[in-house]
């Protein structure tokens, strides 16, 4: 890799004086001059050559400005991050019944299962987004996720319950990890903010979640181990086949509606200079917006194509031997900042990672114990409030899109302090329910603010990453947080989850949560992605 002194390429010095400088071109700043404080790692590159042109692209994408193009990827994409929350809390909803029916040595099996599968996914999809490109992943891994989850309703017993439930987890927790990449490389500066409000589709989910076990529990399920057959507890198969229904259709439509393209920043590290100006120049053609981007002012950066690989840090001299690995993590740590960067996100993701399941994948039974000394133990009522506090995770998001993209809430890291920290509050507090009421209410209250925290961090960690490293980056990310679900999972099989003791855990890591977010170096609020 260069080092972080290497100088600017001469090629690069003569291209500023081809800069456009008209009236369009002084509203998104000149090349020249924003170049050094227009994007968040534009002072940390070790290649500039490919800084050089990650910001002339970033350029082009704000002159093209959004689209509707933009909008069918907020949807689509957020599909993902509703299947990620539907998988994971699918294992938590329907364990108890599988387990009546099967009746396994080791009840939590399928929640160590279901993390595995998310572990492997991450890391899968998210090394392989940097290698191979995103579009393979985007398209196919849903499609994966939905067909083990179709299948996995029709186990015959509770170890190839738990295999199925893995494999759709390999590929919905994976998807995951691109959904905000593709996103953000497409996206202008001044909407980076949508990348947090995306998350309400991480709320959605879990609502989509909660309302089939509300449907389906209920009325097709035994009550005990002794009373459970097939035929009289079919209702936690409804649950998989209706999900796996739902994600089988989002696939398809992810891969008819928006025919997505490589995104042109993954391409620009590929070298792929003539494909990155093919792709931003036909968004812009077909929503007739300007673009002014040309190859050869992308080639009067510096080398391009198969001459640059060999002096780039985007990949190894082939991409396909084992240093490619090296290069992308190395890459994560190419400069102090960023290798301190790299290393507050994925701890902040193991925290969180365990603090998470401690409360949402182990709520249905607190819900439990806390209705029977408040009066509803009802399971009609306990599904009931379960769907209602998972309409309030909607929100949450949504707010915290609103002050990522307001100065006066100190962009995402303030963000994500005030999330954390309110949600702590409330946690501490939620230990003095005593009514039905307050066990709703505040139940209601942490998942707002609660998402408002996670929502904001699934956005902060691609926006500091850098885009040639960016998926494996987010993947390991994600995958701390699944390794600590499998923890949660040890955890929940020699304590009791039903007790007030996970609440004070929760709030306490929140504590720690927020003072992390603080000591992060970079904050990309009027800041671009590189």
């Amino acid at each position: 890799m260069e080092s972080k002194s290497e100088p600017v390429p001469p090629r690069y010095e003569e291209s500023k004086s081809a800069f456009p400088q008209n009236n369009e071109d002084a509203e998104l700043g000149s090349d020249a001059d924003s170049l050094q404080k227009g994007d968040v790692l534009s002072l940390e590159s070790v290649d500039p050559v490919l800084n050089a042109k990650m910001h002339m692209v970033n350029n082009t994408i704000d002159e093209i400005g959004f689209t509707p193009y933009h909008g069918k990827l907020f949807i689509l994409n957020g599909f993902g991050y509703a299947v990620d929350s539907l998988i994971l809390l699918i294992q938590s909803i329907i364990a108890q019944q599988a387990s009546y029916e099967f009746n396994p040595s080791w009840t939590k099996g399928l929640t160590a299962a279901v993390y595995v599968g998310m572990l492997v996914g991450a890391l899968f999809w998210g090394l392989s987004a940097d290698i191979i490109g995103r579009k393979f992943a985007f398209n196919f891994s849903l499609m994966v996720c939905s067909i083990f989850a179709i299948i996995a309703g029709a186990s015959p017993n509770w170890i190839v319950l738990g295999l199925f439930a893995c494999l759709s987890a390999f590929g919905g927790g994976g998807n995951l990890v691109l959904d905000t990449a593709v996103f953000l490389e497409y996206l202008p500066g001044k909407q980076q903010w949508l990348i947090t409000m995306m998350a309400a589709w991480w709320g959605l989910g879990q609502l989509i979640a909660g309302l089939f076990a509300w449907a389906y529990l209920p009325n097709f399920s035994c009550s005990s181990v002794a009373t459970c057959t097939y035929h009289n507890n079919k209702g936690w198969r409804y649950v998989w086949y209706s999900c796996g229904a739902l994600v089988f259709v989002m696939s398809v439509l992810r891969i008819t509606v928006i025919r997505l393209k490589e995104t042109p920043k993954f391409l620009l590290g590929e070298g792929k200079d003539e494909e990155v100006v093919e792709v931003l120049t036909g968004i812009a053609a077909k929503y007739n917006r300007p673009c002014s981007l040309t190859v050869e002012r992308l080639q009067a950066c510096g080398l391009s194509g198969a001459e640059r690989r060999a002096s780039v840090s985007a990949h190894a001299v082939s991409k396909w031997s084992p240093r490619e690995i090296w290069v992308h993590l190395a890459g994560l740590y190419a400069t102090k900042r960023i290798g301190l960067s790299t290393t507050l996100i994925w701890f902040s993701w193991l925290l969180i990672g365990l603090a998470y399941p401690l409360y949402n994948v182990y709520l249905p039974l607190y819900l439990e114990s806390r209705g029977a000394q408040t009066g509803d133990s009802s399971e009609y009522l306990t599904w009931r409030n379960y769907a209602i506090v998972n309409v309030c995770g909607i929100f949450g998001p949504v707010l915290a899109g609103i002050m990522c993209a307001s100065r006066w809430f100190w962009g995402r890291r303030g963000t994500m302090i005030f999330g954390a920290l309110i949600t702590m509050v409330f946690f501490f507090a939620f230990t003095q329910v005593r009514t039905g009421a307050q066990n709703l209410g505040f139940n209601c209250a942490i998942s707002f603010c609660l998402n408002i925290y996670y929502g904001t961090l699934y956005a902060y960690t691609p926006e500091v990453l850098p885009s040639a490293h960016r998926g494996t980056g987010n993947g390991i990310a994600i995958g701390f947080n699944r390794v600590m679900g499998i923890v949660s999972a040890i955890v929940a099989t020699f304590a009791n989850t039903a007790t007030s003791v996970p609440i004070y855990i929760c709030a306490a890591l929140y504590i720690v949560m927020a003072i992390v977010a603080g000591a992060f170096p970079f904050e990309p609020y009027g800041r671009r992605s590189s």
